[in-house]
């Protein structure tokens, strides 16, 4: 059986490809991948309420403070923070319908995620939000049995090191690119 990939080459599935584990046959029938609709879920804390719900999202808010205050985000532009937030499960913290916090997960749902973005607003700091928020991502039902969680910070090391974070096992293994035309100004790229 021969076929095509989107790179122009070509590649042959062998019978011992079609194997899965204990040595048992997929079924004659091709593999389809279907998209598995999340669940809307929400959580509540007193007065507090998080939320995955997309439609909640205040964007000028959030678009507000990861391209003007955030040490990460500087500069980002509108669009990049609508896209961010489309190809990611967004996690809202509200007080009422104020948006007050946000949290997002890159994530393919099967063995490595990416906690981003993250932020309570100043005028809700010290209330354990940053702490309960961190609970609620990592115990999302959507979200478990991965192999390896990443994210990056600045300044937050011992809150995430409460959550099991820890500095990268074998960073010499890791690598980055940067856009050599990237519109953002984050200090992570400043000279140390």
């Amino acid at each position: 059986m021969t076929g095509r990939r989107g790179d122009g080459m070509t590649g042959r599935c062998t019978d011992e490809a079609r194997r899965v584990k204990n040595n048992q046959l997929l079924s004659p029938s091709p593999l389809r991948l279907v998209p598995r609709p999340l669940k809307v879920m929400e959580w509540h804390n007193g007065e507090y309420t998080i939320s995955t719900e997309r439609g909640r999202l205040d964007l000028a808010v959030i678009h507000r403070y990861i391209s003007v205050e955030s040490y990460w985000g500087k500069g980002r532009a509108l669009e990049v923070v609508r896209r961010s937030i489309e190809n990611s499960l967004p996690f809202g913290v509200y007080r009422g319908a104020e948006l007050v916090g946000f949290a997002r997960v890159v994530t393919d749902y099967a063995t490595f995620a990416w906690l981003a973005d993250v932020f309570i607003l100043e005028a809700h700091r010290g209330r354990g939000l940053s702490k309960w928020l961190m609970e609620v991502v990592l115990s999302h039902p959507e979200l478990q049995g991965f192999r390896r969680w990443v994210l990056a910070t600045k300044d937050a090391h011992e809150l995430y090191r409460r959550f099991g974070f820890q500095d990268l096992h074998r960073p010499e293994r890791w690598m980055e690119r940067p856009d050599p035309q990237m519109a953002e100004s984050p200090d992570y790229w400043e000279p140390r």
